[in-house]
């Protein structure tokens, strides 16, 4: 019964604290036409401290979604764009010898900002790519001999052009891994490309938003994020799906077991709990139901199933895998 008691109480106070998600989403609206997968991606990603992984083709706002977002949090934005010859020390920075003072000074890069735009991140060369993860996983990054703390909240978004494969350098899968969620977004629908049209050759532009929240709101609700009831039931649900895609034969899957090269790493089952959690927040829920779990797998599994050359040859995607374990894994 104090279970019960407790839910109530914190069904209560997730109400209070997460009325600045109505304020962001509305404001993502008025800029952003339709992508609303994309935009509660962000807050996912944002509430449970992840970083997003973004898959579509050029000119779907990709840009436009997170630097709306930093504009409604008050929070620095910086943009990097990935080339061939980028170096290391462009993205996080570096020492700079002042003759005035004579001595060395350090010149932090573009990389501390509360939200990173990582453009075509498979453009630049894996040591540019590690420098940036280095910031991702550690929170930190070192300039010579001394080590600085990202600021808070911190959080990456790559994006990653699928179409061309020419002088790319793909992500491997490790470090692949490292993004909570890889979010695929498509082309809007007609209605919505008609409004796009609209708003963008009105006269006054696209509008403009002004900060509906702060940094240290975002910090306080993340702590209600993780009270977020998550009941052995779930847990059980989200360690099967995870173990489904190592073992599918284990859970009547057989068909699938010469098409997945590697599964999930444990790290797949963190990001699908916290995932899970931030989507109930934002559902306003006080406790993860199994619906929860599953509206958020694909963008959590699906960057992290290798398949065989098998599957490649029939056309078989990691997608497909996800939603045939999704149906077959029993429900709690």
């Amino acid at each position: 019964m104090t279970e019960n008691i407790d839910i109530r109480e914190l069904n209560i106070r997730i109400e209070q604290q997460s009325s600045f998600v109505t304020n962001l989403t509305t404001g993502m609206d008025r800029v952003i036409v339709g992508q609303k997968h994309l935009v509660d991606s962000l807050l996912i990603g944002l509430l449970s401290d992840g970083n997003i992984l973004l898959e579509g083709v050029p000119g779907l706002a990709k840009t436009l979604a997170i630097n709306t977002l930093a504009k409604l949090i008050d929070a620095s934005f910086s943009r990097i764009q990935f080339t061939p010859d980028l170096l290391p020390a462009d993205v996080t920075g570096t020492m700079i010898y002042s003759q005035k003072d004579e001595k060395f000074l350090v010149k932090k890069g573009p990389v501390f900002a509360n939200f990173v735009l990582a453009d075509e991140i498979n453009r630049a060369p894996a040591k540019v790519q590690s420098a940036l993860l280095e910031a991702m996983q550690e929170k930190q990054v070192t300039i010579g001999s001394d080590t600085f703390s990202m600021p808070t909240p911190f959080m990456v978004m790559a994006t990653q052009n699928p179409i061309e494969q020419e002088g790319t350098y793909p992500l491997p899968e490790a470090q692949v891994d490292r993004f909570m969620l890889k979010v695929v977004i498509d082309y809007p629908t007609l209605e919505e490309e008609k409004r796009i049209i609209r708003e963008n050759i009105s006269e006054g532009g696209l509008p403009q938003v002004s900060p509906v929240t702060t940094t240290d709101e975002i910090l306080k609700a993340r702590k209600v994020v993780n009270e977020v009831y998550l009941d052995e039931k779930i847990e059980q649900y989200v360690a099967d799906i995870v173990f489904a895609t190592r073992y599918p034969d284990r859970y009547g899957l057989r068909e699938l077991k010469d098409m997945i090269d590697f599964g999930g790493s444990p790290r797949a089952s963190i990001n699908l709990a916290k995932a899970a959690r931030a989507y109930a927040f934002i559902k306003r829920r006080g406790y993860v139901v199994p619906e929860d779990v599953r509206a958020i797998s694909h963008d959590v599994l699906r960057h992290r199933i290798g398949l065989t050359y098998e599957a490649e040859a029939s056309n078989v995607t990691s997608e497909e895998i996800v939603s045939k374990i999704i149906n077959k894994v029993e429900v709690p």
